[in-house]
């Protein structure tokens, strides 16, 4: 009789296990939006935006379309590149990299909303939703010090000097 629990027990755990499997079955999109600010000498500021979508499921996603349009344009111009972008597919495993160039009209925080994208799957009608990671709140054309960016190098040198002076004594 205690045989005939565990075949039963084990056959339940079977098959939930192979109903969980099932449903991650296909597409999972993970994407990740990036902002680099640069301080031009004119005085403006450049964004430069990088987003990276990842399929981190085991199937192949289909139609994928990218929509960025937190950049308003009262704040940003576009220099290069689109904040929109579209793809017919995304393998399991593969990575699609979109990138564009934004020039900060006004001094400002900004804070932007992740990135929308939206894919097809074939076994389901309606369009699948997956989203950014979010950015963190751009200080724009903020005042702030130069950046100092060979002040590790002479620190460096310094240091290998006041070694090398202090190994021939």
């Amino acid at each position: 009789m205690a045989n005939f629990y565990l075949i039963c027990l084990a056959a339940v755990l079977i098959l939930v296990a192979s109903t969980a499997a099932s449903a991650s079955d296909g597409p999972f999109l993970v994407a990740h939006k990036k902002p680099i600010l640069t301080r031009l000498k004119s005085g403006s500021e450049r964004v430069s935006v990088s987003i990276d979508i990842y399929n981190q499921g085991t199937a192949t996603a289909y139609d994928i379309s990218l929509n960025d349009d937190s950049w308003s344009p009262d704040t940003f111009d576009v220099v290069s590149g689109n904040t929109s972008m579209s793809w017919e597919r995304l393998d399991a495993g593969g990575v699609l990299s979109h990138s564009f160039e934004l020039e900060a009209k006004t001094k400002t925080l900004f804070y932007g909303a992740p990135a929308l994208i939206t894919y097809r799957i074939p076994t389901k009608a309606t369009p699948q939703e997956a989203y950014s990671t979010p950015i963190m709140p751009l200080d724009l054309l903020a005042d702030r010090p130069p950046e100092k960016k060979f002040e590790w190098v002479k620190v460096r040198i310094l240091l290998l000097l006041v070694g090398f002076k202090s190994g021939k004594s």
